[in-house]
């Protein structure tokens, strides 16, 4: 299955808000026909109204794929609409947090190829990570299509059980905002030591982006990374010593908090 077969079969993205745009966004520019777009969203964006796709049209029967984009506390609600395109001609892509595979099949169909996905918001200029899973019926074709729409946003990972997606959400799903809080303390501390918020905040984005840049460039490891920049009795050492304290440190505390947003994620799947 390939663009041409969407283009011809049609396309649907149920829901179509920031992470469904960025999807839009990079498909559209791969060459996806907007008409054979068909786009559901009670609240479609300027955007989105701009780019000559059917919003909330009467629906094709038989789409080649279904995106399913929508919050998880709406899924109750939309999901039924579905209902008639399972069966096995229709692959469903869903991103959905917390929603599993198994629940689609209830509503769907246990013969309809079901794929779920976790993507993160960098998907939206193209940087993200996406770690994927299907079903029984799935087969590698509709893995393949599903590895050429994600991307379109970044990169695709693939896993070896569903199990594994809620650790994946903790780490890669939430991780983009631990990291925007990390650099908003980081920018606090800079103006606690005398810097001016907008140089600090400058400062802070700069540098985290500089880091992660270089840390995915890289050859050597994260560890050895910070090695390299480590001189004995340096001020990168005095901090360090602080920021790895194993009782008060970062590792503990990460370790808390992804964990934390695993079991978030386990208690929404399990609803």
């Amino acid at each position: 299955m390939t663009f041409d077969t969407l283009s011809q079969q049609g396309l649907v993205l149920l829901g179509c808000g920031k992470m469904g745009s960025a999807m839009l966004a990079g498909w559209l520019s791969n060459g996806l026909n907007p008409s054979s777009v068909y786009v559901v969203d009670p609240y479609p964006s300027e955007w989105v109204l701009a780019q000559g796709v059917h919003v909330n049209p009467e629906l094709p029967p038989k789409p080649a794929l279904v995106l399913i984009a929508v919050k998880p506390q709406m899924m109750q609600e939309a999901l039924p609409t579905l209902q008639a395109m399972g069966g096995g001609e229709t692959v469903f892509l869903s991103v959905a947090a917390g929603i599993s595979i198994g629940t689609y099949e209830d509503i769907l169909g246990a013969n309809s190829p079901i794929l779920r996905a976790m993507p993160n918001t960098p998907a939206a200029i193209g940087q993200g990570i996406t770690a994927l899973i299907g079903n029984a019926v799935s087969t590698a074709d509709h893995l393949d299509l599903a590895h050429a729409l994600l991307s379109a946003i970044g990169e695709v990972v693939d896993l070896d059980s569903e199990s594994q997606m809620d650790a994946v959400t903790g780490v890669s799903g939430s991780g983009p905002a631990y990291v925007f809080y990390m650099i908003d303390a980081l920018a606090k501390a800079g103006e606690a030591q005398g810097l001016s918020p907008a140089l600090a905040m400058h400062l802070a984005k700069a540098t985290v982006a500089g880091a992660g840049a270089l840390a995915k460039a890289a050859e050597e490891t994260p560890e050895q990374l910070r090695i390299n920049v480590t001189s004995p009795n340096g001020t990168t050492q005095a901090g360090l010593e602080v920021l790895m304290d194993q009782n008060a440190g970062l590792t503990p505390l990460i370790g808390g908090t992804v964990a934390a947003a695993t079991m978030r994620s386990k208690e929404l799947s399990n609803g």
